[in-house]
């Protein structure tokens, strides 16, 4: 070989080369890298595989990720199939290389370095096309589940005629297979085009011929492959019109056809269809003819024709002939979507009644006052305000907490009837354990205790301070309570909505239990969790924990079970991953155990004409946090049933799926595709039935709906003159709607009071009263779901209005000068709104908080009627006033304090006298600064003596048993006897 020069002469010497031993130990490091990986992947699939079996769900666990894997496989094969075949066949239609132009030759050099390694590219770039592919069809396995299992609804769209299940199940499953191909063919052109190009098929700067015969014919066909599922596509678009959403002024989010969709856009896509069929033919019609002439030509007819056709003259048609007259064209299109909206949300059924909103009636105040005794169970316990009281003289621990916005049930009170009642569970809060490490987080404190109740409807009349809730057997609620109860349960709280880290349980390990005057250990005795007995279990669960610890540590042993993922949503959400659910899991006592109720809701976005909506949107209120967010796959919508109740066991994490909605075509599907998962609604329970409850994110979502949908008359319904609004909530965030109410109440059509879900109105852009929505909400009942509509037909102030007026009230400034005086402060609970003799009541309770008790504690009530707002001690005081009607008329439990009635007897005189001297005491001891509870006491103790005495004489008198006995206290109607109760 010749000197080339520019080097040292000499033997040569290898440089940068390692040793055998080196050479042996990266490849031990590289084996051991690999197999890392490897364990990472495997736990995940292991610590996955182990919770579904420890819940009984693994053929969840195993249809999805058969699911996943047949598709990731199916289409992983097809993509890379696809692929490959054409590379390898522009590779062997390649021309020979003869005289080389200057490209070829610089192309030379490429080919040159691809030869010794074509089939490992080969495999290279079809494996990786085939992973991006399979990755991205595993991700679909929902509608692949949808469009194999799906179910009909036995409803036509009014277009096309077909069952609304295409629209839902099998045109997104059409979809998919369109992108798919469009993707095989556009890949497979671009690697076909660039072997060309590399073997010379193809030229760019050469002379002559551009393309061998070989390489057009090839390219042609995938042309046509792609003009033909163009083809396909706008096909699938005449479909498509009748799920597409747009924007249309005169409703502004809108789902279907309108006129210019069904007389210009539809007939367009059937031209362009025909239009690139044809194209098509002609670009494999180049196999035989050898040139692009016609192909070219046709595919320049296609684009031009969708400019002309499916671009411009939809624009004139909407310019020249609905612009003109929209309102008379738009018509029969807003009629069909306002039914089809109406039917998916389930608002269609709706009783619909006019409301003056003005009493009219002849009864006086009389009639008035005794009807408001008899139509509602005013809640003054606000769960959106009174969880810091809660926490305060129920917490007995730090390390205990509650949710921010507690829940509204239903419970038997003392005389067997049901009563509203404010409830919390008492959960683990890891930031208030007094010394945090590993053991103490996850070893030591595992769980929270026991669930508190307190009455609704009014305050402890013996609690010091007054206004505090009256809790049932001091927050333990049993049957030996006083005030009912809900029986002896289970209280250790394992699983809770606060609970979202891993507790080790069950090994030699104590854990930290809750006792009333002191602290003791337990246990877990329950079968949920993993066990980590098994090395591999505890390997897999220290890998996929990122706790190294979990291998090692001697805290574990036999019987030591790991448990996690212990939020209810979150539980009920991975073993139902089809659901959407509900952002407001409430608890209950069910068969002796805390159990965890979560609403769930199957959903589409393919319901024809049905008008989306954004479920984060319409769900969100003043009270709504990261805690009471829905928990959607799916989050823009046109259809949505509470198809499933589901419940949680706060102990032992038990997930059970009960269907509700038997009829939901959707929930059948789910369940052809997961078999077992989901038990008939006969398998509930009657002690459960008894609590579950018309869900709050779907009662928002048809609420929303509502503000344009109750509007019927498409004409009407174009003007928008009759569009509401959801007012924004006056005792919260401003900005932010107004949430819903569970309230125990009867509307106008209604003989007794039902548990209902309600909430207001205003006309769009004034604040006014436009409607009141109820709801009934108790399961047991036969109307369960039924939705009234009340529209108000005069000029009745809404929330804000009365909020305002409240706030102006003289009463109301001096009460709050006084608090501030106190370093305290005012602070309004729920403005509940009850339709009362064809006007609307309006009652709010308002707390303080600060001073000596930095709680909210119930001081006063507002109440509001026609033109009368008042605000009073109590809500008896409160509606005496507001209707001029004497105490005798006050709700049995009211708990406001009565003024002694006059007596001609002489033994009652003295009683009432005494009875008159300790009410003002009371209310002297109150009005000193700071207030003197001790004075306050001893004058309870007097009046209680007083009116004790009184009543036995009046009783005697009479000789009648059966005479109202005048006592200090009654048990309704919310409030204590105390000041602010």
């Amino acid at each position: 070989m010749p000197d080339r020069g520019g080097g040292p002469t000499g033997p040569r010497v290898r440089v940068g080369r390692p040793s055998r031993r080196a050479r042996t130990l990266l490849m031990t490091l590289g084996v051991l890298a690999v197999l890392a990986m490897l364990f990472v992947m495997f736990a995940g699939f292991w610590t996955d595989w182990l919770w579904y079996r420890s819940l009984h769900y693994s053929s969840v666990f195993s249809t999805t990720l058969k699911t996943k894997i047949g598709l990731f496989f199916v289409f992983g094969v097809l993509m890379a199939t696809a692929v490959g075949i054409n590379i390898w066949l522009a590779h062997r239609l390649r021309p020979p290389l003869s005289a080389m132009s200057m490209e070829q030759q610089s192309l030379d050099r490429y080919r040159m370095g691809i030869a010794p390694f074509k089939k490992w590219v080969l495999l290279a770039v079809t494996a990786l096309v085939g992973l991006i592919a399979g990755a991205s069809a595993a991700g679909q396995w929902r509608i692949w589940l949808l469009w194999v299992n799906g179910v009909p609804f036995g409803q036509k769209d009014p277009q096309f005629h077909k069952d609304v299940a295409f629209y839902a199940f099998d045109l997104p499953w059409y979809r998919f297979l369109l992108s798919f191909g469009f993707a095989a063919t556009v890949l497979s052109l671009i690697a076909a085009a660039l072997v060309h190009y590399l073997y010379g098929g193809l030229r760019v700067t050469s002379p002559g011929a551009r393309a061998t015969a070989a390489a057009t014919g090839h390219l042609s066909v995938l042309l046509g492959v792609f003009v033909a599922l163009k083809a396909v596509a706008y096909w699938l678009d005449r479909y498509g019109l009748a799920v597409k959403s747009s924007d249309f002024k005169a409703t502004g989010n809108w789902t279907g056809l309108r006129y210019v969709d069904a007389n210009a856009y539809l007939p367009a896509k059937t031209i362009l269809f025909c239009i690139a069929a044809i194209c098509a033919v002609l670009f494999f019609a180049t196999l035989w003819r050898r040139t692009w002439q016609l192909p070219v030509i046709g595919f320049g007819l296609m684009v031009l024709s969708a400019i002309l056709i499916g671009g411009l003259y939809p624009a004139i048609v909407q310019k020249f002939q609905v612009q003109p007259n929209e309102q008379a064209k738009e018509a029969p299109y807003i009629q069909k979507n306002i039914e089809a909206t109406r039917k998916a949300y389930g608002i269609d059924d709706s009783k619909v009644a006019d409301y003056s909103g003005k009493n009219d009636s002849d009864g006086g105040g009389d009639k008035l006052r005794k009807d408001a005794n008899t139509t509602a169970s005013y809640r003054l316990i606000d769960p959106s305000v009174i969880s810091p009281t809660f926490q305060q003289l129920q917490q007995e621990r730090k390390y205990y907490q509650f949710p921010s916005t507690l829940d509204v049930d239903r419970y038997k009170g003392a005389d067997g009837k049901d009563q509203d009642t404010v409830v919390g569970v008492r959960e683990l809060n890891l930031n208030g354990i007094p010394k945090r490490n590993w053991i103490n987080d996850h070893f030591t404190y595992t769980h929270g205790y026991g669930m508190v109740a307190a009455k609704g409807t009014t305050t402890d009349p013996n609690a010091d301070p007054a206004g505090s809730p009256d809790f049932t057997e001091s927050g333990l609620p049993t049957k030996g309570s006083s005030g009912g109860g809900v029986g002896t349960y289970k209280q250790q709280v394992y699983y809770g909505e606060k609970t979202d880290q891993y507790s080790i349980v069950g090994g030699p390990q104590k854990e930290l239990d809750y006792e009333k005057n002191g602290e003791r250990t337990t246990s877990y005795k329950g079968k949920s969790g993993v066990s980590l007995s098994n090395p591999v279990n505890r390997a897999a669960y220290a890998v996929a924990f990122g706790e190294p610890q979990i291998l090692y540590s001697g805290a574990i042993g036999d019987g030591s079970r790991i448990l996690y993922n212990r939020t209810p949503k979150e539980r009920v959400e991975k073993v139902a991953p089809w659901l959407t659910i509900d952002g407001d899991a409430y608890p209950a006592v069910v068969h002796g155990r805390i159990k965890w109720v979560v609403d769930a809701y199957t959903t589409t976005n393919g319901y024809p004409y049905a008008s989306r909506t954004t479920l984060g949107d319409s769900t969100a209120d003043s009270l709504s946090d990261g805690d009471r967010s829905v928990v959607a796959q799916q989050n823009k919508v046109n259809y949505i049933r509470n198809s499933v109740k589901a419940t949680v066991d706060a102990y032992d994490g038990t997930v059970k799926l009960y269907e509700w909605d038997s009829k939901d075509p959707v929930l059948k599907t789910w369940e052809k595709a997961f078999p077992g998962t989901v038990e008939p609604k006969e398998k509930i329970s009657p002690e459960l039935m008894e609590h579950l409850r018309y869900p709050q994110d779907l009662f928002k979502v048809q609420r929303e709906l509502l503000t344009r949908y109750h509007v019927t008359d498409p004409t009407q319904f174009y003007s928008g003159s009759d569009a509401w609004q959801v007012p924004e909530d006056p005792t919260h965030k401003v900005g932010n709607a107004v949430p819903p109410y569970y309230l125990s109440m009867k509307m106008p059509d209604q003989q007794g009071q039902t548990f209902s879900l309600t909430t207001t109105f205003t006309p769009n852009g004034r604040p006014n009263l436009g409607a009141f929505m109820s709801i009934d909400a108790d399961a047991n009942s036969k109307d369960y779901g039924t939705i009234r509509l009340l529209k108000v037909t005069s000029n009745v102030p809404g929330p804000q209005q009365v909020q305002s007026e409240l706030n102006g009230d003289p009463e109301v400034a001096e009460f709050v000068r006084n608090l501030r005086g106190t370093d305290s402060d005012i602070e309004y609970g729920n403005l509940l709104t009850v339709p009362l003799d064809n006007g609307f009541l309006y009652i709010e309770p308002v707390y303080a908080r600060g001073g000596s008790a930095n709680y909210p504690l119930l001081k006063k009530v507002g109440v509001s009627y026609g033109k009368e707002t008042v605000f009073k001690d109590t809500l008896g005081e409160a509606l005496d006033a507001v209707f001029g009607e004497s105490s005798e008329q006050r709700p049995p439990g009211d708990g406001g304090q009565q003024e002694p009635p006059s007596s001609s007897n002489p033994t009652v005189k003295e009683a009432l006298k005494d009875a008159s001297d300790a009410y003002q005491d009371a209310q002297d001891a109150l009005q000193k600064q700071p207030q003197d509870w001790e004075a306050y006491g001893r004058a309870q103790e007097d009046l209680k003596d007083a009116l004790d005495r009184a009543a036995k004489a009046e009783n005697k008198a009479a000789g009648d048993k059966g005479q109202q006995q005048n006592q200090p206290r009654s048990q309704s109607g919310g409030g204590s006897d105390k000041k602010g109760g």
